[in-house]
C-alpha cells in the first residue's frame, strides 16, 4: 500500500512539474516539442481562444482510448489519471500566470508572471530549461507506469509492437509532429508566432527540445548507466580482498575457479560490477592484496538483481535506453 501511494504521489508530482515546464517556458515561445502538448501549441496558434490544455483533453481522449486496449487496463487506469490531470494543471497554471484574457490567448511571455521569466531574446534558454523540466516530468510519470498521454501512449504502442526503445520511439512521433507546426506556422496559419524568429528556428529549437527532453527521460527512469563491470585475476586468495568488498563496499562478487592458459597455474577470478565511484578505491585495495593482479575495468550497460534495477516483470515493460 505504501508503494503504491508514493507512486501515486509521483505521478501526480510529475504531472505538475511537467505542465510548469510547458507553461513557463515552451508554450508562450511558439515552441512544438512534439507530443499531444505540441500539436495543442499549433492548434491553439490557430484558435487563440482555446488554452493548449484544453486542446490537450480534445486529442487525448481517443489516444487513451488505445493506451486501454493495446497496454492493459492497469496501465491504462494510471494513464488516464496522468493525462486528465497535467491539461487541467496547465490550463490553472496559465489562468493564475497571465493578468487577463488577451494575455492569456496571446499567451504573451512579457505579461507572463508580470515578465518576471521573459525569455523572448534568449529562446536557447527557454528551450533548454522547458525541456529539462518536461523531461523529469515525463520521467517520474513513465518511471511509475503511466504516461502523460499523447507521444508517451503513442511510443509505448510502437515498443510494444515494433520492439523500438521508447526514447527513439518518442523522438520518431515529436519528430513529425514538429513537422506538422512547421507546415501550420511556415504557412501563416493562426497568430504570427514567430514575427522576431523565424518559423525554420523556431522549428529547430522544437528539435533541440525534443532531443533533451529524451535524454533527461532516459535518465530519470534508467540513471546515469556508469556501473562498471570488473574482472580480478590472481594467482592468490586475496581475503583481505574479498572482506574490503563484502564489508567496505558492501556488495558482493561472484568467485570463479580459472587457470592460466599458458602457464596452467590455477588463478582466482573476481568477477563483480561496483558504481564508478568505487573502482579508484577498489584498484588500489587490488594492488595492496596482490601488485601482480590482472584488472579488466569495463562498462555495465545495465544491471539487475540484489542491490541494484529489478528484471523487468515483462517485455512490455518500459525500457527507454
Amino acid at each position: 500500500m505504501k508503494k503504491t501511494i508514493c507512486s501515486w504521489i509521483t505521478i501526480f508530482i510529475g504531472c505538475a512539474i511537467m505542465a510548469a515546464g510547458f507553461v513557463y517556458f515552451i508554450n508562450p515561445y511558439g515552441l512544438v516539442p512534439g507530443g499531444v502538448y505540441g500539436a495543442s501549441i499549433v492548434l491553439q496558434r490557430i484558435f487563440p481562444s482555446i488554452q493548449v490544455g484544453t486542446f490537450g483533453y480534445m486529442l487525448d481522449i481517443p489516444l487513451l482510448t488505445l493506451s486501454v486496449i493495446l497496454l492493459g487496463s492497469k496501465l491504462g487506469i494510471r494513464t488516464i489519471v496522468a493525462a486528465l490531470i497535467t491539461p487541467f494543471i496547465m490550463n490553472a497554471l496559465e489562468w493564475i500566470s497571465y493578468p487577463d484574457e488577451e494575455a492569456l490567448q496571446a499567451l504573451d511571455p512579457t505579461r507572463l508572471l508580470g515578465g518576471t521569466i521573459d525569455l523572448s531574446q534568449h529562446l536557447i534558454i527557454a528551450t533548454l530549461i522547458g525541456a529539462a523540466v518536461i523531461g523529469i516530468g515525463c520521467g517520474l510519470i513513465v518511471r511509475n507506469q503511466a504516461t502523460s498521454g499523447g507521444s508517451d501512449i503513442v511510443a509505448m504502442i510502437i515498443q510494444k509492437y515494433f520492439h523500438l526503445r521508447f526514447s527513439r520511439a518518442i523522438m520518431l512521433v515529436d519528430g513529425v509532429v514538429v513537422m506538422f507546426g512547421l507546415i501550420v506556422i511556415g504557412l501563416g496559419i493562426g497568430s504570427d508566432s514567430a514575427e522576431h524568429q523565424p518559423a525554420i528556428y523556431l522549428s529547430l529549437y522544437s528539435l533541440v527540445s525534443i532531443f533533451i527532453t529524451s535524454r533527461v527521460l532516459a535518465f530519470v527512469i534508467n540513471g546515469p548507466k556508469n556501473d562498471k563491470l570488473m574482472f580480478v585475476i590472481s594467482e592468490k586468495h586475496l581475503p583481505d580482498l574479498r572482506e574490503y568488498i563484502i564489508k567496505d563496499l558492501d556488495r558482493t562478487a561472484t568467485y570463479i575457479k580459472s587457470s592460466g592458459l599458458y602457464t596452467g597455474h590455477d588463478k582466482e577470478m573476481l568477477f563483480l560490477v561496483v558504481s564508478y565511484k568505487e573502482v579508484e578505491n577498489l584498484k588500489v585495495k587490488i594492488k595492496q592484496a596482490d601488485p601482480n593482479a590482472f584488472v579488466v575495468v569495463t562498462d555495465a550497460y545495465d544491471t539487475y538483481g540484489e542491490g541494484w534495477k529489478p528484471l523487468p516483470s515483462s517485455k512490455n515493460d518500459i525500457t527507454p535506453e
